[in-house]
């Protein structure tokens, strides 16, 4: 009888839909501290006091920074447009300066950079873009960011007197080590799970979902130690699925012999509580259930998001912030994704039009944050594999590209953010700017001999960029916490930059 009782059990729970929620019931801590949790915590904290969100957005495939930043002035003292061209135009592949959406940079005395076209207005656009969020003072962009062990000089990496990341220029290594943070060692768990590892417990003691949510899939940012995070399915271009069917329990309906299973399974649940780990699965079935009622009540969002991947993921996020109140929490770690970026070829046109993509989705949810008022309270950042060489690969319009790099730009937005400013180091010797010397050969390239590409090595590391985030989003800032999250942040003297208060 309890081989029935256990095996009927078993299946039940295979059949659930909601087994989204409980992707890594692996994490036996996390069920027996949830389990222990059910049983005996004071549940006395409400939802959305105090919310903040963060919101990643990977460009896969190594976005190229050398055209999304670019420098807009004549300036004879620091890299301008001439030297950028020089370097480019031959091939096609530099945007065109009359192009160039224009930024001032308080930081580097004023002088005007520009941002690709697509970031503005652009024909079949749903919004006018993230350009104008910089006059607003809501998007920040941290400039020359990538992978580092610790801060290094162009001649200790030619000499090997610094530890170099491992398996530089190599996709998965990289996206590895930008969602861990971690590049001296493989690791297992991504900086994303192990922010939620730390807060969890305070911050969303009753949550009915977990802290990390993924629109893409499992993700090596999302997983830590004891969290459990949650994948759920973009919307598609009628808005299916809403949040009413995501964790919907799947193989029962209307039926009376189906109501009759749900029912003694529901039963079931109530039975072996003095097992931990019956305690804790039964447990995360039951939020799972919670949750997928609160999910019932629709609040379809305000602002039109664009008929995309990407826009159609930010718009489940916006929908679960919508719900943060009726699902009992106060932080919450997002990922979403948009790919195609590991442009060797057909840069040109490819680039753009992931570019508009991007900043049509990413306007649309700053928009749908500021009718939620929510504005302040949710920070969207990016991240990418790595930058790619200032020298072209190939020539022509349909043609040319570009290869692998290292440091690259990234942008933060939000109403938050201290924006309309680049954000990140010199070189560790105090040496030249924040904004990379474009010269393939030159103290920022790790590039030698008679062909030097233009592959520039990061003055600011991502631990750097993701903890400005993470002492925001309420991480404390005390050493054995600190590395807890970024192992090596004591290896940085500047362990916050700044765009965030």
């Amino acid at each position: 009888m309890e081989d029935s009782r256990r095996e009927f059990l078993k299946r039940s729970g295979c059949a659930l839909g909601m087994a989204a929620l409980a992707t890594q019931m692996r994490h036996f801590g996390m069920m027996e501290a949830m389990a222990q949790k059910a049983i005996d915590a004071d549940r006395g904290i409400e939802g959305g006091e105090n919310y903040k969100a963060l919101v990643l957005v990977f460009w896969s495939g190594g976005n190229d920074g050398n055209n999304i930043v670019v420098p807009n002035h004549n300036d004879a003292t620091i890299s301008n447009y001439a030297t950028y061209a020089n370097i480019r135009n031959a091939s096609g592949l530099a945007v065109p300066q009359a192009s160039l959406l224009p930024i001032a940079v308080p930081r580097l005395g004023g002088l005007s950079y520009g941002l690709h076209p697509s970031f503005g207005p652009v024909t079949g656009g749903i919004n006018n873009g993230i350009h104008e969020l910089w006059a607003q003072q809501k998007m920040a962009i941290v400039t020359n960011c990538g992978t580092l062990v610790r801060p290094m000089l162009r001649s200790q990496y030619l000499n090997n007197s610094v530890q170099k990341p491992y398996q530089l220029f190599s996709h998965s290594d990289q996206v590895a080590q930008y969602q861990t943070s971690i590049s001296n060692t493989q690791a297992f768990t991504g900086w994303g799970g192990r922010l939620s590892d730390r807060l969890t417990p305070g911050q969303n003691p009753n949550g009915l979902i977990p802290m990390v949510t993924s629109i893409a899939g499992a993700q090596l940012f999302t997983a830590g130690q004891t969290t459990l995070p949650m994948a759920i399915a973009q919307a598609n271009n009628t808005g299916t699925p809403n949040l009413a069917n995501v964790l919907n329990p799947a193989g029962f309906n209307t039926t009376t012999a189906s109501q009759a299973r749900l029912t003694a399974f529901n039963q079931l649940r109530t039975v072996d509580l003095d097992s931990n780990f019956v305690a804790a699965a039964s447990h995360v079935t039951d939020l799972a259930m919670q949750a997928n009622a609160a999910l019932q009540t629709s609040q379809e969002v305000t602002a039109v998001f664009p008929n995309t991947g990407i826009g159609l993921q930010l718009k489940q996020v916006a929908r679960l912030i919508k719900k943060r109140l009726e699902l009992n929490v106060n932080r919450q770690i997002f990922y979403v994704q948009i790919g195609g970026f590991d442009t060797h070829n057909g840069q040109v046109t490819g680039q753009s039009n992931l570019i508009s993509q991007f900043s049509q989705a990413a306007r649309a949810f700053y928009d749908e944050m500021a009718m939620q008022n929510a504005q302040n309270d949710v920070t969207l950042f990016t991240l990418s594999d790595f930058g790619r060489t200032l020298t072209p690969a190939g020539s022509g319009a349909g043609v040319v590209g570009s290869d692998h790099a290292w440091g690259n730009h990234m942008f933060a937005i939000g109403g938050s953010v201290l924006g309309g400013d680049f954000y990140g180091n010199t070189r560790p010797d105090g040496s030249g700017n924040i904004y990379p010397t474009l010269t393939p050969g030159g103290p920022d390239d790790t590039d030698t001999g008679t062909g030097p590409r233009g592959r520039w090595i990061p003055t600011t590391s991502v631990e750097q960029y993701a903890n400005t985030m993470a002492k925001w989003f309420g991480l404390p800032q005390d050493a054995p916490t600190l590395t807890g999250v970024f192992p090596n942040i004591g290896n940085f003297t500047n362990q916050s930059l700044g765009f965030l208060p």
